[in-house]
């Protein structure tokens, strides 16, 4: 048969269908109905590289060839390519395939590339004179897909990377340089309402002897430093959690963000199995210190299976890649099913989180802040 071409965005679902197959036809890891139908969102797998009822299973299971290697989205302009395609389980042969081309960035989305002052970055504008809301996203690994995406869903988004240097040689991260970059969206004339105020730098990082790493937080006079070991595994990537020292003990306290200070909206996210660092423990201790200080200014989701590389939905699961601070493979953990679970939970809570406090009515302040901080 000739193949065909299915386009959608890359965070949207797509229905699977497969029809004209042999009544009770065992094909691939499904079987046909007694209509000699297949539907992904209603038949459960049987085999394969996940079992049950899932219908975007075909893409949050795809595998790379190679070990620790993440499935990269760097060029945003063009679709990402899946073919899926049927065959028979008698004699191998494919029976009929279709082109789905998963598409970040959508007609009229503008992308435009800033050099101003210290800003450098790319900004994405949605189509229309707006003025729009706007969010300022901070990567610590190059540009995420959820950029493109949220200018897709009506956001202005500037984004730019943490590191103005190279991570592994960072000697301090300034929030005038966040700073900076909000007052330039609040200037821009396509941008409804964005405030923000910083005061705080947040820690930095030098690295140590081999398999060690050092933070040092240095903010409104604290100076105090923190260290963590890399722990290697049997396949050469290492585990960040559990070896970081307590940031609540007393010869630690003066790392301790004082986030009870901030005015703003925050929503905080914790993967239970993230490898990279204690997510569930530092969400907690946020959220305790915020309630010990009569706040009410968050939201709180926590996700079990979950790992520490959260995306946008629907792409391929990534149990380990390459650490861009500690310049070597690492676990990020996670449940390939729980973790896609949590992925599309997350991506729509992100824009009903936004939607309700960026608006010009509410002028607040909001952060969706990854209880894993600080980043890969």
């Amino acid at each position: 048969m000739a193949a065909a071409i299915a386009r959608c965005f890359f965070d949207e679902p797509v229905q699977v269908k497969v029809a004209g197959l042999r009544s009770k036809h065992s094909s691939a890891t499904y079987r046909a109905d007694g209509s000699g139908e297949i539907h992904l969102d209603r038949d459960p797998s049987l085999s394969g590289s996940y079992v049950g009822v899932e219908p975007m299973g075909l893409l949050w299971s795809m595998k790379p060839d190679t070990l620790h290697s993440r499935f990269a989205k760097t060029n945003f302009l063009t679709p990402k390519t899946v073919i899926l395609s049927v065959h028979d389980e008698d004699d191998g042969r494919m029976l009929t395939e279709v082109t789905n081309e998963r598409f970040l960035i959508g007609n009229g989305v503008s992308r435009v590339p800033i050099k101003e002052g210290n800003i450098c970055g790319a900004l994405f504008m949605p189509p229309g004179g707006g003025p729009f809301p706007a969010v300022l996203d901070l990567s610590s690994s190059g540009l995420d897909s959820s950029t493109c995406l949220l200018a897709n869903k009506g956001f202005v988004v500037l984004s730019i990377p943490v590191y103005q240097d190279n991570p592994a040689k960072v000697k301090g991260i300034h929030l005038d340089y966040f700073e900076e970059a909000i007052d330039f969206l609040k200037r821009h004339s396509k941008v409804s309402c964005v405030t923000g105020h910083f005061k705080m730098v947040l820690p930095t990082l030098r690295l140590c002897r081999k398999g060690e790493m050092m933070f040092f937080a240095d903010y409104e006079g604290g100076n105090s430093k923190l260290k963590f070991f890399l722990i290697p595994t049997e396949s050469g990537a290492v585990i960040g959690m559990h070896v970081l020292d307590n940031p609540m003990a007393e010869e630690n306290k003066d790392t301790l963000i004082p986030i009870e200070r901030a005015k703003g909206q925050f929503l905080f996210v914790a993967s239970e199995d993230d490898l990279n660092w204690d997510s569930k423990t530092y969400m907690d201790q946020m959220v305790e210190r915020l309630k010990r200080h009569g706040k009410d200014n968050f939201e709180s989701v926590c996700y079990p299976g979950a790992g520490h590389v959260m995306e946008t939905p629907y792409g391929p699961y990534c149990p380990s890649s390459f650490h861009t601070v500690a310049r070597r493979p690492a676990m990020w953990g996670g449940e390939a099913r729980s973790h896609a679970a949590a992925e599309v939970h997350l991506w729509k809570k992100i824009q009903e989180f936004s939607r309700t406090h960026l608006s010009c009515e509410a002028a607040q302040i909001y952060g969706v802040i990854p209880s894993f901080f600080p980043q890969n």
